[in-house]
């Protein structure tokens, strides 16, 4: 009997245990539309819960395939509309914070944050460097692995470089990896361009002999 007591009160601790855990992890990304695989998402919520209890500050994704835009609209009417949704989101987030949205049928990306981070976040170089790139990528990717990939690493981008700015090293960051990729993808596409060019020229100086 005793024996039984004693097993009870294990499983009813490990129970608890894992309630606790479960409770205290928190899911940073408010939507995804099953477009970012289940790996990215839990290496995302890995950055988000470090970068929350060792910097304070919130990180969030919000990803959706459509926003449901009728198909004729104008794009002042879009882009007041996506603004809108996003004005939404932001306030029901907890400050400090940073929000990179995505929405894949409208072509859509942004990166808002709150007005502590102004000095801290650039805008252009998160995206330029770390999201678009994957996002517009032309290969065989499926667009889930390029949502997964843009949404990891834009997110890993903007952790670091909050960390950096406080003099914070982030276990969870995933290091040069992103930069690595997004290197790779612009020099492909400037070698196209360049040999597009190149080919251009050859045809023409063909043509006129």
């Amino acid at each position: 009997m005793k024996r039984y007591n004693f097993i009870k009160v294990g499983v009813i601790f490990s129970l608890l245990f894992f309630f606790c855990q479960n409770l205290s992890a928190q899911n940073f990304i408010l939507n995804d539309d099953k477009l970012i695989d289940n790996r990215a998402i839990e290496k995302i919520n890995q950055i988000g819960d470090e970068t929350k209890s060792k910097l304070g500050v919130n990180i969030y994704i919000y990803a959706k395939s459509t926003l449901g835009l009728a198909e004729h609209i104008s794009t002042k009417d879009k882009i007041d509309f996506i603004k809108n949704n996003e004005t939404k989101i932001v306030e029901t987030l907890e400050k400090p914070y940073v929000l990179l949205s995505i929405s894949v049928e409208e072509t859509h990306v942004n990166l808002l944050f709150s007005d502590e981070l102004k000095g801290i976040i650039n805008k252009n170089d998160i995206l330029d460097g770390y999201v678009v790139p994957l996002l517009a990528s032309n290969d065989k990717n499926t667009l889930f692995a390029k949502v997964s990939a843009a949404s990891l690493n834009g997110y890993a981008a903007i952790a670091d470089t909050i960390a950096e700015s406080k003099k914070v090293k982030l276990e969870s960051s995933i290091g040069n990896a992103g930069k690595v990729s997004s290197t790779i993808w612009r020099v492909f596409m400037y070698s196209v361009v360049v040999l597009g060019l190149l080919a251009y020229t050859y045809a023409i100086l063909r043509k006129r002999k």
